[in-house]
């Protein structure tokens, strides 16, 4: 399939690098016959053209469109990859284990799976990440940035992708259903969570006892008991908790609210633990 390629009105940023004399071009800076560099970020390159190509990542230019679904990219050859999706061509495969893919990139990002590379760290705490996207993410819950709202009830997400598995609560739409049990669930993280309970997995290891879980949540709650850390506490009383489970509870003790009640007798209780006490009477 030959691809047209059309060039927006943007390309006047690009025209007047390319046109303009040494000394017009403020973003460029010659530092001798094959080295030029950006003025912005301070990257080099051995070519005019490569350097106008990397300007485009400061300008946010893309003057190539898809002429089918109108996607635009700042470069051509990214353009002529994303056709393989209309296409459904892969003409990129693993060398390793043979799987397909439309564009480079997502062969080079596919890669790391098997040599397990993390190229991208977090300044902050050091954590890596095979995906640059990943890490983006990541960072926000360090800056605790939530750019993401629901339209619906205002609820802010870091990631774009947990919106969209939120709007479904809104529509009581559940695309993913366990083979097992037949339970539906809203995104596919929960239903992966929710298959251990069959499964019996536990992926996730304490480093100090070796202890290991089925949730990476239980596994942090654990962590403090080697450090004997509580970070939840009271505002009523002061009273420190490791788990914010044991929190909650508590915190009913001094509302005095009873949120769980006996069906057999009526009798309510401030904690669930306690109720499941209170069924032994009637099954004795």
């Amino acid at each position: 399939m030959e691809a047209s390629i059309e060039s927006s009105g943007r390309d006047s940023i690009s025209d007047a690098f390319v046109k303009a004399s040494d000394t017009d071009v403020q973003d460029i800076t010659c530092i001798d016959k094959k080295s030029f560099t950006c003025d912005v970020c301070g990257k080099e390159y051995s070519q005019k053209h490569n350097l106008l190509r990397h300007l485009r990542s400061h300008t946010n230019e893309k003057p190539y469109s898809c002429d089918i679904c109108n996607k635009k990219f700042s470069e051509k050859c990214h353009l002529k990859e994303h056709y393989h999706k209309h296409t459904n061509e892969k003409p990129f495969s693993c060398e390793t284990c043979g799987k397909k893919f439309s564009r480079t990139n997502d062969l080079k990002v596919h890669y790391r799976t098997h040599t397990k590379e993390k190229p991208f760290s977090c300044d902050t705490c050091g954590k890596k990440f095979a995906h640059k996207i990943r890490l983006t993410i990541h960072i926000r819950s360090h800056t605790n940035e939530k750019p993401f709202s629901c339209d619906t009830c205002g609820k802010a997400f870091s990631d774009k992708t947990n919106l969209k598995q939120h709007f479904l609560s809104h529509t009581n739409e559940k695309f993913y259903s366990c083979n097992t049990c037949g339970r539906e669930f809203y995104r596919t993280c929960d239903l992966n969570r929710h298959f251990r309970t069959h499964t019996n997995d536990k992926p996730f290891s304490c480093n100090i006892c070796g202890k290991k879980f089925s949730y990476k949540s239980s596994l942090k709650i654990h962590i403090h008991v080697h450090t004997s850390k509580k970070p939840f506490a009271c505002d009523t009383c002061g009273k420190e908790f490791s788990q914010e489970s044991s929190l909650k509870p508590h915190f009913l003790t001094h509302t005095n609210e009873k949120f769980y009640s006996c069906n057999t007798c009526g009798k309510e209780f401030s904690r669930k633990s306690n109720l499941n006490r209170h069924f032994h009477i009637h099954k004795n």
